[in-house]
């Protein structure tokens, strides 16, 4: 007998949990039990131009390719233009002095190893429609309309 209802529990609650899965609003356009056809894979946004920042804290994205750049143990094409040595020349801007800090606080000549891998934070950026509406605004706006 007790066998018997926690079988029945068991089925009544996958039935629920189906039914709860079939109404989850998921950015798929479909129920996740659906197979869809994979998305087409957008091209490398390299215009150069910087974006606005989606959230606050945001790492800047990268407004160009990075195919092919070498970042390991042995050398950081990134900073061939964005170290403080080099953005004169390229015109790039420079990384932030948080990059150049160790974990104590000490800044140091050569960037930090803690801020090395740079798509670790910093992504290229697609030429692709938003998936979501973002409403952010950043503070500096904010405070430009409020001295209008």
């Amino acid at each position: 007998m007790k066998t018997r209802i926690i079988a029945t529990l068991i089925v009544l609650l996958s039935l629920a949990a189906g039914a709860i899965a079939q109404n989850i609003a998921t950015t798929r356009g479909a129920a996740l039990d659906t197979e869809l056809k994979p998305p087409q894979i957008h091209r490398v946004d390299n215009s150069d131009v910087r974006r606005k920042r989606a959230y606050p804290m945001q790492p800047p994205t990268i407004p160009h390719k990075t195919d092919g750049y070498q970042v390991d143990m042995n050398a950081n094409k990134c900073m061939s233009c964005h170290s403080r040595r080099r953005t004169e020349e390229s015109q790039a801007p420079m990384v932030s002095v948080t990059h150049y800090m160790d974990r104590d606080g000490n800044f140091r000549a050569d960037i930090s190893a803690r801020r090395y891998f740079c798509e670790q934070c910093h992504v290229v950026q697609n030429q692709a429609a938003p998936l979501l509406a973002n409403e952010f605004e950043d503070i500096d706006d904010l405070l430009r309309a409020d001295n209008k």
